[in-house]
Protein backbone atom coordinates (compact mmCIF):
# COMPACT_ATOMS: atom_id res chain seq x y z
CA UNK A 1 0.00 0.00 0.00
CA UNK A 2 2.81 2.32 0.77
CA UNK A 3 4.29 1.97 -2.36
CA UNK A 4 1.26 3.73 -4.80
CA UNK A 5 0.31 5.99 -1.93
CA UNK A 6 3.56 8.50 -3.03
CA UNK A 7 2.64 9.12 -6.30
CA UNK A 8 -1.23 9.17 -5.58
CA UNK A 9 0.06 11.72 -3.22
CA UNK A 10 1.85 13.78 -5.72
CA UNK A 11 -1.42 13.30 -8.24
CA UNK A 12 -3.37 15.56 -5.52
CA UNK A 13 -1.14 18.05 -6.45
CA UNK A 14 -0.92 18.29 -10.17
CA UNK A 15 -4.61 17.78 -10.43
CA UNK A 16 -5.45 21.04 -8.38
CA UNK A 17 -2.92 22.88 -10.74
CA UNK A 18 -4.35 21.52 -13.62
CA UNK A 19 -7.85 21.77 -12.67
CA UNK A 20 -7.27 25.23 -11.28
CA UNK A 21 -5.49 26.68 -15.00
CA UNK A 22 -8.88 24.99 -16.75
CA UNK A 23 -11.13 26.84 -14.57
CA UNK A 24 -9.22 30.11 -14.92
CA UNK A 25 -10.02 29.96 -18.70
CA UNK A 26 -13.11 29.45 -18.63
CA UNK A 27 -13.75 31.97 -15.81
CA UNK A 28 -12.13 34.63 -17.39
CA UNK A 29 -15.19 36.47 -18.42
CA UNK A 30 -17.36 36.56 -15.60
CA UNK A 31 -13.76 37.43 -13.39
CA UNK A 32 -13.27 40.79 -15.73
CA UNK A 33 -16.78 41.71 -15.13
CA UNK A 34 -16.68 41.75 -11.56
CA UNK A 35 -13.65 43.63 -11.35
CA UNK A 36 -14.65 45.78 -13.90
CA UNK A 37 -11.51 45.04 -16.35
CA UNK A 38 -11.53 44.04 -20.31
CA UNK A 39 -11.34 40.39 -20.57
CA UNK A 40 -8.15 40.88 -22.78
CA UNK A 41 -6.44 42.93 -19.71
CA UNK A 42 -6.79 39.23 -17.35
CA UNK A 43 -4.87 37.87 -19.67
CA UNK A 44 -2.22 39.09 -17.45
CA UNK A 45 -3.39 36.69 -14.31
CA UNK A 46 -2.49 33.85 -17.16
CA UNK A 47 0.52 34.97 -18.17
CA UNK A 48 1.79 36.06 -14.60
CA UNK A 49 1.37 32.54 -13.48
CA UNK A 50 3.56 31.40 -16.11
CA UNK A 51 6.24 33.79 -15.51
CA UNK A 52 6.44 33.26 -12.05
CA UNK A 53 6.48 28.95 -13.07
CA UNK A 54 9.33 30.16 -15.52
CA UNK A 55 11.52 31.80 -12.52
CA UNK A 56 11.01 29.45 -9.63
CA UNK A 57 11.36 25.73 -11.08
CA UNK A 58 14.97 26.06 -11.66
CA UNK A 59 15.84 26.65 -8.08
CA UNK A 60 13.05 24.03 -7.23
CA UNK A 61 15.70 21.30 -6.66
CA UNK A 62 18.12 23.27 -4.83
CA UNK A 63 15.09 23.98 -2.44
CA UNK A 64 14.03 20.41 -1.90
CA UNK A 65 17.84 18.82 -1.53
CA UNK A 66 18.19 22.18 1.50
CA UNK A 67 14.69 21.71 3.01
CA UNK A 68 14.21 18.49 2.68
CA UNK A 69 11.44 17.09 -0.13
CA UNK A 70 8.86 17.03 2.41
CA UNK A 71 9.27 20.22 3.73
CA UNK A 72 9.47 21.92 0.14
CA UNK A 73 6.38 20.01 -1.12
CA UNK A 74 4.18 21.17 2.01
CA UNK A 75 5.02 24.15 1.64
CA UNK A 76 4.07 25.12 -1.98
CA UNK A 77 0.82 23.53 -1.10
CA UNK A 78 0.68 26.18 1.75
CA UNK A 79 1.75 28.67 -0.65
CA UNK A 80 -0.81 27.32 -3.33
CA UNK A 81 -3.66 27.57 -0.23
CA UNK A 82 -2.86 31.29 0.56
CA UNK A 83 -2.56 32.72 -2.75
CA UNK A 84 -5.97 30.84 -3.54
CA UNK A 85 -7.49 32.63 -1.06
CA UNK A 86 -6.16 35.76 -2.35
CA UNK A 87 -7.56 35.44 -5.40
CA UNK A 88 -10.62 34.41 -3.86
CA UNK A 89 -10.67 37.99 -1.93
CA UNK A 90 -9.01 39.77 -4.77
CA UNK A 91 -11.03 43.47 -5.67
CA UNK A 92 -8.90 44.55 -8.35
CA UNK A 93 -7.07 43.76 -11.37
CA UNK A 94 -3.50 45.01 -9.49
CA UNK A 95 -4.44 42.28 -6.71
CA UNK A 96 -5.60 39.78 -8.74
CA UNK A 97 -2.22 39.45 -10.87
CA UNK A 98 -0.11 39.81 -8.07
CA UNK A 99 -1.77 36.59 -6.00
CA UNK A 100 -1.83 34.72 -9.05
CA UNK A 101 1.83 35.43 -9.31
CA UNK A 102 2.13 33.85 -5.65
CA UNK A 103 0.28 31.07 -6.96
CA UNK A 104 2.94 30.62 -9.65
CA UNK A 105 5.72 30.14 -6.65
CA UNK A 106 3.90 27.31 -5.07
CA UNK A 107 3.09 25.87 -8.46
CA UNK A 108 6.52 25.63 -9.31
CA UNK A 109 7.52 23.95 -6.71
CA UNK A 110 4.60 21.43 -6.43
CA UNK A 111 5.35 19.33 -9.20
CA UNK A 112 9.34 19.48 -9.41
CA UNK A 113 9.59 18.13 -5.93
CA UNK A 114 6.72 15.94 -6.33
CA UNK A 115 8.58 14.32 -8.91
CA UNK A 116 11.68 14.05 -7.08
CA UNK A 117 10.22 12.83 -4.10
CA UNK A 118 8.45 9.80 -6.31
CA UNK A 119 12.52 9.16 -7.96
CA UNK A 120 13.60 8.77 -4.10
CA UNK A 121 10.65 6.39 -3.01
CA UNK A 122 9.95 4.53 -5.69
CA UNK A 123 11.99 1.19 -7.02
CA UNK A 124 12.56 1.60 -10.53
CA UNK A 125 11.16 -1.30 -11.79
CA UNK A 126 8.22 0.14 -10.78
CA UNK A 127 8.88 3.84 -12.20
CA UNK A 128 6.93 3.35 -15.17
CA UNK A 129 3.36 2.74 -13.04
CA UNK A 130 4.30 5.53 -10.53
CA UNK A 131 4.31 8.13 -13.66
CA UNK A 132 1.25 6.24 -14.82
CA UNK A 133 -0.21 7.18 -11.50
CA UNK A 134 1.23 11.11 -11.59
CA UNK A 135 -0.21 11.42 -15.07
CA UNK A 136 -3.59 10.43 -14.75
CA UNK A 137 -4.66 13.44 -12.70
CA UNK A 138 -3.30 15.67 -15.51
CA UNK A 139 -6.03 14.66 -17.89
CA UNK A 140 -8.91 14.57 -15.02
CA UNK A 141 -8.03 17.98 -14.39
CA UNK A 142 -8.95 19.99 -17.96
CA UNK A 143 -11.87 17.38 -17.72
CA UNK A 144 -13.23 18.86 -15.14
CA UNK A 145 -12.16 22.36 -14.83
CA UNK A 146 -14.23 23.44 -17.90
CA UNK A 147 -17.98 22.47 -16.59
CA UNK A 148 -16.66 22.81 -13.12
CA UNK A 149 -15.89 26.29 -13.52
CA UNK A 150 -18.99 27.01 -15.77
CA UNK A 151 -21.28 26.12 -13.22
CA UNK A 152 -19.95 28.38 -10.14
CA UNK A 153 -19.13 31.46 -12.63
CA UNK A 154 -23.47 31.02 -13.73
CA UNK A 155 -25.08 29.45 -10.66
CA UNK A 156 -22.87 31.10 -7.68
CA UNK A 157 -19.62 33.06 -7.43
CA UNK A 158 -16.30 32.73 -9.43
CA UNK A 159 -14.65 33.38 -6.13
CA UNK A 160 -15.38 29.60 -5.40
CA UNK A 161 -13.38 28.60 -8.09
CA UNK A 162 -9.99 29.32 -5.96
CA UNK A 163 -11.58 28.25 -3.05
CA UNK A 164 -12.15 24.78 -3.90
CA UNK A 165 -8.57 24.03 -3.99
CA UNK A 166 -8.26 24.62 -0.07
CA UNK A 167 -9.74 21.42 0.48
CA UNK A 168 -7.51 19.67 -2.06
CA UNK A 169 -4.32 21.26 -1.20
CA UNK A 170 -5.25 20.69 2.82
CA UNK A 171 -5.31 16.52 2.31
CA UNK A 172 -2.27 17.07 0.51
CA UNK A 173 -0.05 18.36 3.04
CA UNK A 174 -1.50 15.78 5.57
CA UNK A 175 -0.87 12.60 3.50
CA UNK A 176 3.08 14.37 2.58
CA UNK A 177 3.25 14.21 6.43
CA UNK A 178 2.36 10.65 6.85
CA UNK A 179 3.89 9.18 3.71
CA UNK A 180 6.93 11.38 2.24
CA UNK A 181 10.27 11.10 3.77
CA UNK A 182 12.78 14.30 4.21
CA UNK A 183 16.02 13.16 3.03
CA UNK A 184 18.18 16.05 3.00
CA UNK A 185 21.13 15.50 0.43
CA UNK A 186 24.06 17.59 0.76
CA UNK A 187 23.41 20.87 -1.51
CA UNK A 188 25.33 22.05 -3.94
CA UNK A 189 26.06 25.80 -3.26
CA UNK A 190 23.59 28.08 -5.16
CA UNK A 191 24.59 29.43 -8.54
CA UNK A 192 23.08 32.51 -8.29
CA UNK A 193 24.30 33.93 -11.44
CA UNK A 194 22.78 31.36 -13.39
CA UNK A 195 19.39 31.78 -11.17
CA UNK A 196 19.38 35.27 -12.06
CA UNK A 197 20.30 34.75 -15.90
CA UNK A 198 17.89 31.86 -15.81
CA UNK A 199 15.37 34.28 -14.41
CA UNK A 200 15.83 36.38 -17.17
CA UNK A 201 16.29 33.74 -20.05
CA UNK A 202 12.94 31.53 -18.82
CA UNK A 203 10.31 34.24 -18.54
CA UNK A 204 11.55 36.05 -21.37
CA UNK A 205 11.10 33.07 -23.83
CA UNK A 206 8.01 32.36 -22.16
CA UNK A 207 6.10 35.42 -21.99
CA UNK A 208 7.29 35.99 -25.64
CA UNK A 209 6.11 33.05 -26.81
CA UNK A 210 3.08 33.88 -25.18
CA UNK A 211 2.62 37.52 -26.45
CA UNK A 212 2.64 36.46 -30.08
CA UNK A 213 0.05 35.77 -32.08
CA UNK A 214 -2.27 36.81 -29.74
CA UNK A 215 -3.37 40.18 -29.90
CA UNK A 216 -2.21 40.97 -26.34
CA UNK A 217 0.52 43.01 -27.18
CA UNK A 218 2.45 45.07 -29.74
CA UNK A 219 4.60 42.41 -32.09
CA UNK A 220 7.84 44.58 -31.23
CA UNK A 221 7.11 44.18 -27.93
CA UNK A 222 6.98 40.35 -28.42
CA UNK A 223 9.97 40.46 -30.36
CA UNK A 224 11.77 42.69 -27.32
CA UNK A 225 10.87 40.55 -24.60
CA UNK A 226 11.37 37.27 -26.59
CA UNK A 227 14.96 38.43 -27.94
CA UNK A 228 15.70 39.05 -24.24
CA UNK A 229 14.80 35.79 -23.37
CA UNK A 230 17.35 34.44 -25.97
CA UNK A 231 20.28 36.63 -25.15
CA UNK A 232 20.51 35.62 -21.42
CA UNK A 233 19.63 32.01 -22.67
CA UNK A 234 22.55 32.24 -24.77
CA UNK A 235 24.44 33.63 -21.75
CA UNK A 236 23.56 31.16 -19.41
CA UNK A 237 24.10 28.21 -21.19
CA UNK A 238 28.10 29.85 -21.49
CA UNK A 239 27.98 29.95 -18.01
CA UNK A 240 26.78 26.31 -17.02
CA UNK A 241 29.37 25.49 -19.51
CA UNK A 242 32.26 26.47 -17.12
CA UNK A 243 30.11 26.22 -13.44
CA UNK A 244 30.46 22.94 -12.10
CA UNK A 245 27.14 22.66 -10.49
CA UNK A 246 24.80 24.87 -12.21
CA UNK A 247 21.55 25.76 -11.42
CA UNK A 248 20.08 24.09 -14.62
CA UNK A 249 22.58 21.34 -15.40
CA UNK A 250 22.85 21.25 -19.07
CA UNK A 251 25.39 18.10 -18.77
CA UNK A 252 22.44 15.97 -18.26
CA UNK A 253 21.75 15.93 -21.91
CA UNK A 254 24.79 13.76 -22.41
CA UNK A 255 22.87 10.96 -20.82
CA UNK A 256 21.11 9.58 -23.81
CA UNK A 257 18.09 8.49 -22.39
CA UNK A 258 17.79 12.24 -20.75
CA UNK A 259 18.26 13.38 -23.97
CA UNK A 260 15.49 11.43 -25.72
CA UNK A 261 12.82 12.22 -22.39
CA UNK A 262 13.19 15.85 -22.37
CA UNK A 263 15.36 17.35 -25.75
CA UNK A 264 13.02 14.76 -27.66
CA UNK A 265 9.80 15.20 -25.39
CA UNK A 266 10.11 19.06 -25.87
CA UNK A 267 9.76 18.48 -29.49
CA UNK A 268 7.15 16.14 -29.23
CA UNK A 269 5.40 18.40 -26.56
CA UNK A 270 5.72 21.46 -29.06
CA UNK A 271 3.88 19.32 -31.79
CA UNK A 272 1.24 17.63 -30.12
CA UNK A 273 0.47 20.09 -26.95
CA UNK A 274 -0.60 22.77 -29.80
CA UNK A 275 -3.45 20.57 -30.69
CA UNK A 276 -4.81 21.07 -27.16
CA UNK A 277 -5.53 24.60 -28.69
CA UNK A 278 -6.35 23.94 -32.68
CA UNK A 279 -8.39 21.43 -32.90
CA UNK A 280 -10.71 22.67 -29.94
CA UNK A 281 -10.91 26.34 -32.18
CA UNK A 282 -11.17 24.40 -35.35
CA UNK A 283 -14.37 22.71 -34.44
CA UNK A 284 -15.87 26.27 -32.83
CA UNK A 285 -14.48 28.92 -35.31
CA UNK A 286 -13.71 27.13 -38.10
CA UNK A 287 -16.63 24.29 -38.67
CA UNK A 288 -18.87 26.53 -36.59
CA UNK A 289 -19.75 24.10 -33.68
CA UNK A 290 -21.48 25.29 -30.13
CA UNK A 291 -18.92 25.35 -27.36
CA UNK A 292 -20.83 21.80 -26.05
CA UNK A 293 -20.70 19.70 -28.70
CA UNK A 294 -16.52 21.13 -29.19
CA UNK A 295 -16.24 19.50 -25.60
CA UNK A 296 -18.51 16.43 -26.08
CA UNK A 297 -15.99 15.09 -29.10
CA UNK A 298 -12.60 16.33 -27.71
CA UNK A 299 -13.38 14.62 -24.37
CA UNK A 300 -13.19 11.50 -26.66
CA UNK A 301 -9.00 12.00 -26.92
CA UNK A 302 -9.13 12.39 -23.21
CA UNK A 303 -10.83 9.51 -22.90
CA UNK A 304 -8.29 7.09 -24.38
CA UNK A 305 -5.38 8.77 -23.35
CA UNK A 306 -6.73 7.90 -19.29
CA UNK A 307 -7.53 4.55 -20.83
CA UNK A 308 -4.00 4.05 -21.71
CA UNK A 309 -2.58 4.99 -18.44
CA UNK A 310 -3.01 0.78 -17.69
CA UNK A 311 -1.69 -0.10 -20.72
CA UNK A 312 1.48 1.60 -20.51
CA UNK A 313 3.28 -0.60 -18.25
CA UNK A 314 2.64 -3.95 -20.06
CA UNK A 315 3.40 -2.32 -23.48
CA UNK A 316 6.61 -0.78 -22.49
CA UNK A 317 7.73 -4.02 -20.62
CA UNK A 318 7.00 -5.91 -23.54
CA UNK A 319 8.28 -4.15 -26.53
CA UNK A 320 10.93 -1.66 -24.52
CA UNK A 321 11.35 1.93 -24.69
CA UNK A 322 13.18 2.61 -27.92
CA UNK A 323 10.56 1.26 -29.83
CA UNK A 324 7.80 2.38 -28.11
CA UNK A 325 9.14 5.87 -28.48
CA UNK A 326 10.30 5.59 -32.02
CA UNK A 327 7.38 3.88 -33.76
CA UNK A 328 4.23 5.07 -31.47
CA UNK A 329 5.70 8.55 -31.84
CA UNK A 330 5.20 8.66 -35.53
CA UNK A 331 1.69 7.06 -35.32
CA UNK A 332 1.19 9.77 -32.43
CA UNK A 333 2.32 12.30 -35.59
CA UNK A 334 0.46 10.31 -38.13
CA UNK A 335 -2.92 10.92 -36.14
CA UNK A 336 -2.35 13.95 -35.55
CA UNK A 337 -1.92 14.93 -39.10
CA UNK A 338 -5.11 12.55 -40.24
CA UNK A 339 -7.24 15.82 -38.23
CA UNK A 340 -6.10 17.82 -40.87
CA UNK A 341 -8.60 16.13 -43.32
CA UNK A 342 -11.41 17.13 -41.10
CA UNK A 343 -13.94 19.51 -42.80
CA UNK A 344 -16.99 20.87 -41.45
CA UNK A 345 -18.98 17.95 -43.30
CA UNK A 346 -16.85 15.23 -41.35
CA UNK A 347 -19.21 13.07 -39.27
CA UNK A 348 -18.75 14.16 -35.50
CA UNK A 349 -18.50 10.21 -34.76
CA UNK A 350 -15.52 9.87 -37.37
CA UNK A 351 -13.96 12.62 -35.68
CA UNK A 352 -14.22 11.48 -32.49
CA UNK A 353 -12.66 8.18 -33.32
CA UNK A 354 -9.58 9.75 -34.76
CA UNK A 355 -9.19 11.77 -31.50
CA UNK A 356 -9.72 8.73 -29.73
CA UNK A 357 -6.80 7.02 -31.45
CA UNK A 358 -4.56 9.92 -31.13
CA UNK A 359 -5.27 10.31 -27.44
CA UNK A 360 -4.39 6.14 -26.71
CA UNK A 361 -1.01 6.37 -28.58
CA UNK A 362 -0.39 10.14 -27.57
CA UNK A 363 -1.08 8.64 -23.79
CA UNK A 364 1.59 6.38 -24.35
CA UNK A 365 4.31 8.39 -25.79
CA UNK A 366 4.17 10.69 -22.76
CA UNK A 367 4.14 8.27 -20.38
CA UNK A 368 7.35 6.59 -22.23
CA UNK A 369 8.62 9.89 -22.54
CA UNK A 370 8.19 10.98 -18.66
CA UNK A 371 10.05 7.99 -17.88
CA UNK A 372 12.99 7.17 -19.96
CA UNK A 373 14.07 11.04 -18.71
CA UNK A 374 15.25 9.57 -15.07
CA UNK A 375 16.49 5.74 -16.63
CA UNK A 376 20.39 6.61 -16.05
CA UNK A 377 20.27 9.71 -14.06
CA UNK A 378 22.53 9.39 -10.98
CA UNK A 379 20.82 9.97 -7.76
CA UNK A 380 22.65 12.70 -6.41
CA UNK A 381 21.64 14.80 -9.58
CA UNK A 382 17.88 13.82 -9.62
CA UNK A 383 16.94 16.77 -7.89
CA UNK A 384 18.72 19.02 -10.75
CA UNK A 385 17.16 16.13 -13.32
CA UNK A 386 13.50 16.75 -12.45
CA UNK A 387 14.04 20.96 -12.29
CA UNK A 388 15.24 21.00 -15.80
CA UNK A 389 12.86 18.29 -17.06
CA UNK A 390 10.20 20.61 -16.09
CA UNK A 391 11.77 23.25 -17.25
CA UNK A 392 11.63 22.10 -20.33
CA UNK A 393 7.67 21.28 -20.70
CA UNK A 394 6.88 24.66 -19.71
CA UNK A 395 9.06 26.22 -22.40
CA UNK A 396 7.82 23.77 -25.21
CA UNK A 397 4.29 23.92 -24.12
CA UNK A 398 4.51 27.67 -24.95
CA UNK A 399 6.13 27.03 -27.99
CA UNK A 400 4.40 24.73 -29.32
CA UNK A 401 1.21 27.33 -29.02
CA UNK A 402 2.95 30.11 -30.35
CA UNK A 403 4.00 28.74 -33.21
CA UNK A 404 0.24 27.25 -34.07
CA UNK A 405 -0.80 30.44 -33.15
CA UNK A 406 1.41 32.85 -35.78
CA UNK A 407 1.39 29.80 -38.40
CA UNK A 408 -2.33 29.51 -38.02
CA UNK A 409 -2.79 33.57 -38.29
CA UNK A 410 -0.23 33.51 -41.34
CA UNK A 411 -2.15 31.14 -43.43
CA UNK A 412 -5.52 32.88 -42.99
CA UNK A 413 -3.27 36.25 -44.07
CA UNK A 414 -1.71 34.22 -47.24
CA UNK A 415 -5.65 33.72 -47.86
CA UNK A 416 -6.46 37.15 -47.93
CA UNK A 417 -8.91 36.27 -44.34
CA UNK A 418 -9.29 38.27 -41.29
CA UNK A 419 -11.14 34.70 -39.80
CA UNK A 420 -9.18 31.46 -40.02
CA UNK A 421 -11.15 28.71 -42.40
CA UNK A 422 -11.11 25.34 -42.17
CA UNK A 423 -8.12 25.13 -44.61
CA UNK A 424 -6.04 27.64 -43.05
CA UNK A 425 -6.66 25.07 -39.48
CA UNK A 426 -5.75 21.88 -42.00
CA UNK A 427 -2.53 23.68 -43.11
CA UNK A 428 -1.23 24.32 -39.67
CA UNK A 429 -2.23 21.33 -37.81
CA UNK A 430 -0.32 19.42 -40.66
CA UNK A 431 2.71 22.15 -40.14
CA UNK A 432 2.95 21.39 -36.37
CA UNK A 433 2.60 17.56 -36.96
CA UNK A 434 5.63 17.52 -38.73
CA UNK A 435 7.41 19.36 -36.06
CA UNK A 436 6.36 16.06 -33.96
CA UNK A 437 8.24 13.90 -36.25
CA UNK A 438 11.33 15.77 -35.33
CA UNK A 439 11.96 13.81 -32.32
CA UNK A 440 12.47 10.95 -33.91
CA UNK A 441 16.56 10.65 -34.42
CA UNK A 442 17.03 11.72 -30.06
CA UNK A 443 14.85 8.61 -30.04
CA UNK A 444 16.79 6.59 -32.67
CA UNK A 445 20.26 7.39 -30.50
CA UNK A 446 19.08 5.15 -27.58
CA UNK A 447 20.18 1.84 -26.71
CA UNK A 448 17.69 -1.03 -27.68
CA UNK A 449 17.67 -2.18 -23.55
CA UNK A 450 17.26 1.30 -22.70
CA UNK A 451 15.22 2.24 -19.98
CA UNK A 452 14.28 -1.99 -19.07
CA UNK A 453 15.80 -1.81 -14.95
CA UNK A 454 12.33 0.93 -15.20
CA UNK A 455 9.99 -1.24 -17.23
CA UNK A 456 11.22 -4.84 -15.44
CA UNK A 457 10.91 -6.43 -19.23
CA UNK A 458 13.63 -8.88 -20.47
CA UNK A 459 16.02 -7.76 -23.35
CA UNK A 460 14.45 -7.47 -26.48
CA UNK A 461 15.61 -9.62 -29.46
CA UNK A 462 17.21 -6.31 -31.30
CA UNK A 463 19.46 -5.93 -27.48
CA UNK A 464 20.47 -9.74 -27.21
CA UNK A 465 21.91 -9.53 -30.93
CA UNK A 466 23.33 -6.37 -30.25
CA UNK A 467 25.52 -8.81 -27.71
Amino acid sequence: MKIPIVPLVVATALFMETMDSSLIATALPAIARDLGVDPIALKLAITSYLVSLAIFIPVSGWLADRLGARTTFRAALAIFILASVGCASAGSLEGFVGWRFLQGVGGALMVPVGRLVILRAVPKGELVQAMSYLTIPSLLGPLAGPPLAGFLATYADWRWIFLVNIPVAALGIVLATLHFTDDRPEPAPLDLKGLALSSIALPGLVLGAALVGRHVAAPSLALLVFSIGVVAGWRYVAHARRTERPLLDLGLFRLATFDAGVAGGMLFRMGIGASAFLIPLMLQVGFGLDAMTSGLITFTGAFGALAMKTLAPRILRRIGFRRVLIWNGLLASAALALTALFTPSTPHILISVVLLAGGLVRSLQFSSLNTIAYADVPPDRSSAATSLASVAQQVSLGFGVAIAAVALEGFATLGGRSTPAPQDFSATLLLIAAISTLATPRMLRLQPDAGIALSGGAPTAEATAER
